[in-house]
């Protein structure tokens, strides 16, 4: 008898439909898997075989031959045990063939044939609309990840024989529905009204936030900047739908959402600390999985003491932040991942973290501090659009009350952003520091008083031509804020500002 049950697997960030061939035959006894199943696949054949039986199913003592159509690509993970198990009780006979036709199938079973929640539900969830079925079976746990999408039947079970009684019409299970209006995103921390002083260090980050640009923060132990950067998110443009689909369907497919329900709605924050490997911040490995960069994705990505990280993964960052995409190639398959995140760096002015402190003397030699800065590149450099100074908090500042909380700047950064997309429209673009070179020229015109003041930085700061036009995406976002049509002066010599580390790196390497 030959029998087939759909199933989904993952690649990259999609998903796809995989038909679940099983034939058996007369002759010795024998399970085999074909189409380029990997081991967690292979493994399944046991986990089954168990299964079947311990859920009072008669297993055939004959030869098995199962297919993994197409059979061209890997596939990979456990959730094949389900479709596998119910594809071989549809070949003898125990489960009737034509009620499987309109479902995919993907779980994982026990020995007993309990069924175990599986990562990347919500992708293949999608897949199912998209190729017109009548909808998914999943383990009971990953039911409501799946019912984010609706226009499907979401049927969750929770044994193998649960199932077969659900395919029979012994057992009556109503699909799931869940509104998108839930979310399971964690709080954010804090508001920036909690922040004291720093007036020039939250100015420095609405004007990040309202024109997407990466962040470096130098400045000494216990100045803040850990604790503003983590109060970013709160002052980012809301996500819309598209931007929540795309990012749960990536910390869906990383494992991160198994049992929770709803959409991510609120931006993500990652900061991952120095002794990260170079695996864990772009994504590879023997199954490839989405590094920090894409899991920063319509987010922040934090990296605290800057100079920690080992200077090969620094490099890393350069692709990502130039292309907003990193692509991972391996023999068996090249994969791309999006990463359109906010970089945001923090780190102190030398090893000691007390150079140039007006209240602390520093006990590090030129030497040092060259070796200190010299592990962040200067092409690594050119690409952060906005440096600046973090000074150490004064007493006075602990006795005034803040009045810039998060909600006023996210109402200015998301009215900064309104007309960027009104600008852009038509154009493939959503924020300042996309533009490119061409675009620069046509939306960043200057006066000739701005000419000046900038031909006379350029020389004196020992500008790359990268830094020349970041320096006018800054400015051009400084003049959005304000709601200027055109760039002036006082835009440009703010924008200037912003370049504090330029300074440092060029006298260092003097």
């Amino acid at each position: 008898m030959l029998a087939l049950v759909k199933s989904c697997t993952i690649y990259g960030l999609e998903s796809f439909l995989v038909d679940v061939e099983v034939d058996i035959s007369s002759g010795l006894p024998a399970f085999d898997i074909v189409g380029l199943p990997d081991t967690a696949v292979k493994e399944s054949r046991e986990r089954v075989r168990a299964a079947i039986k311990n859920q009072n199913f008669n297993f055939p003592i004959k030869r098995i031959t199962l297919n993994l159509a197409p059979a061209d690509i890997k596939k990979e993970g456990p959730h094949f045990d389900l479709p596998i198990a119910l594809g071989i009780l549809s070949a003898t006979e125990q489960l009737p063939a034509e009620s499987l036709k309109q479902y995919a199938v993907v779980g994982e079973l026990s020995l007993d044939g309990r069924t175990k929640p599986v990562s990347g539900i919500l992708p293949m969830a999608i897949e199912v609309k998209e190729k017109n079925l009548k909808g998914i079976i999943v383990p009971e746990e990953n039911v409501e990840e799946a019912a984010v999408i609706q226009g499907i039947e979401v049927i969750g079970v929770n044994s193998l024989k649960e199932a077969v009684d659900f395919f029979k019409g012994d057992l009556n299970i109503k699909p799931v529905r869940l509104s998108n209006e839930k979310d399971f995103s964690p709080e954010s921390e804090g508001d920036f009204s909690e922040v004291k002083g720093q007036e020039n260090l939250k100015r420095c980050l609405e004007i990040a936030a309202a024109g997407q640009h990466n962040v470096i923060m130098v400045g000494p132990p216990g100045s803040g900047k850990t604790m503003v950067a983590r109060r970013i998110p709160t002052i980012l443009p809301s996500m819309t739908f598209e931007e929540s689909l795309e990012l749960t369907k990536i910390y869906s497919i990383a494992g991160f959402i198994a049992g929770r329900s709803g959409l991510i709605k609120k931006r993500p924050f990652r900061a991952p600390h120095h002794t990260i490997s170079a695996v864990g911040m772009v994504g590879g490995g023997r199954i490839p999985k989405p590094g920090e960069v894409t899991l920063a994705h319509y987010g922040v990505l934090f990296l605290d003491e800057l100079p920690e990280f080992p200077k090969e993964i620094l490099e890393l960052l350069r692709q990502p932040l130039e292309d907003e995409k990193i692509t991972i190639s391996r023999i068996s398959a090249t994969i791309t991942y999006p990463a359109k995140f906010m970089l945001v760096a923090a780190l102190n002015p030398c090893p000691c973290g007390f150079y140039q402190d007006p209240f602390h003397e520093c006990s590090c030699s030129p030497r040092q501090i060259h070796n200190y800065f010299s592990k962040i590149s200067g092409p690594l450099l050119d690409r952060i659009d906005i440096q600046t100074d973090v000074a150490p908090v004064k007493f006075s500042d602990f006795e005034s009350s803040s009045v810039t909380d998060s909600a006023t700047i996210k109402k200015r950064v998301e009215n900064a952003r309104c007309i960027q997309l009104e600008r852009y429209k038509g154009l493939n673009i959503y924020y300042n520091s996309q533009l490119t070179p061409g675009l620069i020229n046509k939306f960043c015109k200057l006066g000739r008083a701005e000419k000046l003041l900038l031909r006379d930085a350029f020389e004196r700061l020992k500008l790359s031509a990268r830094a020349y036009n970041r320096i006018l995406k800054v400015a051009r976002t400084i003049a959005d804020l304000e709601e200027s049509d055109n760039i002036k002066e006082i835009h440009l010599a703010e924008a200037l500002r912003y370049r504090n580390l330029d300074k440092y790196y060029n006298n260092l390497k003097m």
